[in-house]
This record gives structure tokens, C-alpha cells and sequence, in this order.
């Protein structure tokens, strides 16, 4: 077995108890010998699974990617193989929840932590300049998105009074939706003052947030991407930015990643960009790591919990 990239030291161990693993990033000079080898292979966000890889790994039983999104697993591919393919589907729902939050009420509600004194002639200005103008609950969220995280960012916004709309290609049961209403694409667009967005990663989402959605949105709209970097038109809402100073763009994920000179983006005063870090938690990459699980339940011939189809 093959562990591309990093996992909980909890799950590495129980692995190695379990299997004999060898940890090889798929860019070392060893790893064409040892895929060749490989009944399973461990991997997270940067290796990529593709038709090419397979042809090399006649042995390969399964994938396990610790983590949610399959975008570099070529799953058509492994399922013409017989390859399995098993992720960890909820393991960093609460923890992107919370950072959409974060980012929020970074974005909503100014702030300043006192290192110093302050005279009594400037306290009275200070907390007048630190006045936010808008609490949460006179805000409309929307969500573009209602699977497992656009869902929670709904029961949140619940708790919190915020009126929410969502779209969705789906029908969503009303039980599901935490109060949230479903409009269409073009509502969501015009209505929401935070635009919040949650979608897969299928082939077909690439640009799916364009120029047109854009030219749609309040002058004032907070815009958050916290799903795929690619599902944004970026030079859309580059130009956007910069025409409608009013509006924020609070981004975890790009395209590519990491982000180059060239990314049109990079310093806007109003684009404000973070490392792909929304799921970025302890207790998220033990539960991500915990995929090895399914890897030995399929290499033990048992049904594995979380199968990619």
C-alpha cells in the first residue's frame, strides 16, 4: 500500500499495524516501481488518478482519498478497472461551516483588541468608528449549494435569525432545509447581500459562477467561495471588484493552487484570499485520515461505509 501524502499520526499508525505501507509522494523516483506493485494507494488532495496511473498499477484494489472531494480521482476510469474508490464525505463539514462564519463576521463586524490605554477624548470616537452597520439578521444569505455543508450553513444561519435563500439542481425536502427558500439561480443572485457558494466538483461546475451572475449581484454583496476554486470565473469577478468597490470577495480556494503573480485576484483591496485552509482543523484531518478504514474494509473484502458510487 501507498500513502501519498500526509495523514493523523493515530490513522498512519493503525494503517501500518493493519498493512505494510510505504509513504512515497507520486513525483518520487520510487513511485512507478512501487505502484506497480500496489493493491491500495492513500492519497489526499495533489495526487492525481487518472487512466495513465491505472495502466501502471495492475494490482491496484482501491483508492482512499482522505478528504471529501473526488475532483482528482478520474472515477469513470476506476470503475471500467474495478478499482474502488472510498472518501471521507462528512469528515470537514463542521469545520467549513465554522470558517464561512469566521470569514463573516471578519468581514461584518469591525473590531480592534486595546494594547494600550485610551483617553477619554478619543474612547467615545473609538467605539463610533468600530460601529458595524449591519448585524447578520438584516442580511439575506444565499446559498448556492444545499448538499452536506450548504445545508449546515443553513442551520447556522437559522440559529443566528439570518433569512436565507438557496438554489440547488436538486429538490431539497423542506426538513432539510433549516427555513432556507429555494429560488431560482437568478433570484439568488439579485437577492442575496452574502452569497455563499457550495457545490461539487464536477466537470460541469468549472465557470459556473460567471459574468453574467456577477453584473446580477448587489453593489454591496460579500461574496464567499469556499467549495472549488475552478467553479469561479475569476477575470468576471475581477472586473466586478474592481467596478463595485463596495463589494468583498472572501476566497478559500483558487485556480490553480497556489496562486501565481499573474492571478487576477491577487491585490484587489477588496478580493481577500486565503490558503485552502476552511478545513483546515485537527479534529478535520483526523477525521479525513480515518478513510484508511474503508481502504482495509475493501482490501478485507468487507463493503466499505463510504464508496464513491
Amino acid at each position: 500500500m501507498i500513502q501519498t501524502e500526509h495523514l493523523d499520526p493515530g490513522a498512519a499508525a493503525w494503517l501500518a499495524h493493519h498493512a505494510e505501507v510505504v509513504k512515497c509522494d507520486s513525483a518520487d523516483a520510487r513511485f512507478p516501481e512501487l505502484l506497480a506493485r500496489a493493491q491500495a494507494l492513500v492519497i489526499r488532495t495533489y495526487t492525481r488518478i487518472d487512466q495513465a496511473l491505472l495502466e501502471r498499477a495492475p494490482r491496484l484494489r482501491v483508492v482512499g482519498r482522505a478528504g471529501v472531494g473526488l475532483d482528482n480521482v478520474d472515477i469513470p476510469a476506476c470503475q471500467a478497472r474495478g478499482v474502488a474508490v472510498v472518501s471521507t464525505p462528512d469528515a470537514n463539514t463542521r469545520a467549513v461551516v465554522e470558517y464561512v462564519f469566521a470569514l463573516l463576521l471578519d468581514a461584518l463586524r469591525p473590531r480592534l483588541f486595546l494594547e494600550k490605554p485610551i483617553p477619554d477624548s478619543q474612547w467615545k470616537a473609538l467605539r463610533e468608528e468600530l460601529k458595524a452597520p449591519k448585524q447578520l439578521c438584516e442580511l439575506t444569505l444565499g446559498i448556492w449549494g444545499l448538499g452536506r455543508i450548504g445545508r449546515q450553513i443553513a442551520r447556522a444561519a437559522a440559529a443566528l435569525d439570518i433569512p436565507a435563500v438557496y438554489h440547488d439542481l436538486l429538490e431539497i425536502a423542506p426538513e432539510h432545509r433549516s427555513g432556507a427558500r429555494p429560488v431560482s439561480r437568478e433570484e439568488l443572485v439579485r437577492a442575496s447581500d452574502i452569497l455563499t457558494v457550495h457545490v461539487d466538483g464536477r466537470p460541469a461546475n468549472r465557470g459556473l459562477v460567471a459574468a453574467g451572475d456577477f453584473s446580477a449581484m448587489k453593489p454591496e454583496v460579500v461574496f464567499v467561495n469556499t467549495s472549488r476554486g475552478f467553479v469561479i470565473d475569476n477575470h468576471a469577478l475581477a472586473d466586478f471588484l474592481i467596478r463595485r468597490r463596495g463589494a468583498r470577495a472572501l476566497l478559500d480556494v483558487h485556480e490553480p493552487e497556489p496562486i501565481s503573480g499573474s492571478y487576477p485576484l491577487l491585490d484587489l483591496p477588496n478580493a481577500h484570499l486565503s490558503p485552502h485552509i476552511a478545513s483546515s482543523t485537527a479534529l478535520a484531518n483526523r477525521n479525513m485520515s480515518w478513510v484508511v478504514k474503508d481502504v482495509w474494509r475493501v482490501l478485507s473484502g468487507e463493503p466499505p461505509h463510504f464508496p464513491a458510487w
